[in-house]
């Protein structure tokens, strides 16, 4: 055999340190690159539940995925008792709930000043996940409802340290001033000792996804406060803070507070009357700017502990409702919005809280200026569906929330409510994709509101007209509703979502037509197909309807002079349905 010459043997001894090193390298980059793809991984999975801008509405994200809130608001008492809420969690499961809003009170929080116990948030954290829900934690501080109850006894029996409001006559109420220091010092202590609390057991899992700061608040019974500190302050200085602010933000500012700042002439310095004149308008603005103010700095403190989204509920005026204080004066209220923006931009979001009949119209007021959209208590059974539907479908809602819906959710009086929050779950991915690119839109439809027994949907080209049906109604019979003739008790709503190829629709007692925007041709169904969504989120076809089933009136002549095929759709019934559709012009 030819002996290997000798610079090979030198170039193998060089050629082996070389890839020596080079794997060693090698072996280096990959344990830095696997370092840094789990460090990536926790960081994304630590990322907060946040509010994120997507096309023309607000979303809530939870682990980087939009988030839609089917909540139950609990009863104020429901939460401080593990064994009392233990019965209510499967059924609120079976509801279709998915996320829960439980009330955190500073008394149980904070029992003796400096000592926190933290077990009623930890037992939500942990019954919520093994249910495989999401929580809303509700601050019960400084006011609920405008009172003050739910602070701890230490606090309540201090009022010096913790003054109160007063009536013109000097009575005390039980109700904490906005003016004190230390009140507000206490209330932001406890909160952001809760919040940091969360933090170090929440934030991997993302359990809690927002919080409610207070609730309801503003003086009830009087315009505005008239404690001898609220006195010095009313007859003192507008802080230059909100002059600055309505100054820059003059064409854009709501017509309830630029009505106000006007009559006295746009000033931009003085006290409260000689700024916003000498009437309960001007007390109610000072009372919004020291309750936003006061609870700003609460949410701030807690938000350094923990950045989670936060919003405020208000006790929407009423209509026999005359003057603040008849409902809580400075609360969160449609008309002190600018305000409230002005004196608390830690505060995400004004939500209204409403029981009222005309919930489009109320919520349109809680809708404006880029305020995003969520409702933390109404009502549940029918009428709650058709505000549940109409809230996210038209008004691009991050979610709603019956109050105590845990008490009655299983009876049969909220059947309807349970399917529609059961197949509202189910279609959830494509409402919040479509709300995210402006291709769906709802119709809210009561028999008692004159005005709303019909409604209009647009879908590009597409004007999807909805009309309400009595329940009742035989299926795929043309509903004979002329004026005066409709159940002053029926409630039906549409949820419209244009998809890929055709519509997928939720329906409630609603007979569905369509027509042209533009007035050119005949629009006519061309295949409607019942169906629903299976666990893994699956449509699944049902029946394919046709003839008496999408035939709402066989007298074409007069289906031709009204604009439309003779062909529709029909949600005859209380109980939602799905339909998908596709439609031809000719």
């Amino acid at each position: 055999m030819m002996k290997q010459h000798p610079i090979f043997r030198k170039d193998k001894k060089r050629i082996s340190r070389v890839l020596f090193i080079s794997l060693a390298v090698f072996m280096a980059v990959v344990v830095g690159l696997s370092s840094c793809i789990q460090n990536g991984k926790q960081q994304i999975a630590v990322k907060g539940p946040h509010l994120e801008k997507r096309g023309d509405v607000t979303q809530l994200i939870v682990k980087g995925k939009p988030w839609l809130v089917l909540g139950c608001e609990l009863g104020n008492s429901t939460s401080s008792s593990r064994s009392y809420l233990a019965p209510y969690w499967q059924q609120l499961k079976e509801s279709g709930v998915n996320t829960v809003l439980a009330v955190v009170s500073w008394e149980q929080t904070e029992p003796e000043e400096g000592r926190f116990d933290f077990t009623v948030v930890d037992n939500l954290l942990e019954d919520a996940r093994q249910n495989g829900m999401k929580l809303v934690l509700l601050w019960f501080g400084s006011w609920k409802n405008g009172i003050t109850s739910y602070t701890p006894l230490w606090v309540k029996k201090d009022t010096k340290r913790f003054p109160l409001a007063q009536t013109p006559e000097g009575q005390l109420l039980p109700i904490l001033t906005t003016l004190g220091d230390e009140t507000c010092k206490a209330d932001a202590k406890a909160f952001a000792a809760m919040m940091r609390h969360l933090k170090e057991v929440d934030e991997l899992h993302q359990t809690v996804v927002m919080i409610q700061m207070e609730n309801e608040v503003g003086l009830p019974g009087h315009p505005r406060d008239y404690c001898p500190l609220a006195e010095k302050a009313f007859h003192g200085q507008v802080p230059k803070e909100l002059t600055e602010w309505l100054t820059a933000h003059r064409d854009r500012l709501l017509p309830e507070t630029l009505s106000a700042w006007q009559a006295s002439g746009c000033k931009t310095s003085g006290t409260w009357e000689e700024v916003f004149g000498s009437n309960d308008r001007a007390a109610e603005i000072f009372m919004a700017w020291h309750y936003a103010a006061y609870m700003d700095r609460i949410t701030a403190a807690g938000k350094a502990e923990y950045d989670l989204p936060t919003f405020v509920n208000a006790w929407i005026v009423q209509p026999e409702d005359t003057r603040p204080g008849n409902y809580p004066s400075g609360g969160p209220q449609a008309q002190n919005h600018d305000i409230w923006r002005a004196a608390a931009p830690h505060i995400d979001i004004l939500s209204p809280d409403i029981y009222l009949n005309d919930f489009p119209r109320q919520l349109s007021l809680y809708a404006r200026s880029g305020n995003p959209v969520f409702i933390p208590e109404s009502r549940s059974g029918q009428n709650g569906a058709a505000n549940a539907a109409y809230a996210i479908g038209a008004k691009g809602a991050i979610g709603y929330s019956p109050f105590g819906f845990e008490r009655n959710c299983s009876d049969e009086s909220n059947a309807t409510f349970r399917s529609f929050y059961q197949k509202a779950g189910s279609m959830a991915p494509h409402i919040l994709a479509a709300q995210a690119e402006g291709r769906i839109g709802a119709a809210w439809l009561k028999g008692s509101e004159p005005l709303r027994v019909k409604d209009t949907i647009r879908l590009d080209n597409v004007l999807v007209v909805c009309e309400l049906v009595s329940s009742g109604m035989r299926n795929g019979g043309a509903p004979q509703l002329t004026g005066g003739t409709y159940d002053p008790e029926a409630i039906g709503y549409v949820i419209a979502v244009r998809q890929k190829e055709g519509y997928l629709f939720l329906g409630s007692n609603t007979r569905v037509t369509f027509l042209p925007a533009d007035g050119k041709g005949t629009i006519g169904l061309g295949r409607v197909i019942e169906g629903d969504f299976d666990a893994q989120g699956k449509w699944v076809d049902g029946r394919w309807l046709n003839g008496d089933e999408i035939q709402l009136r066989y007298d074409l002549l007069y289906a031709v002079k009204e604009g439309y095929s003779g062909q529709g759709l029909n949600f005859g019934r209380p109980e939602p349905s799905f339909l998908k559709v596709e439609l031809f012009n000719y």
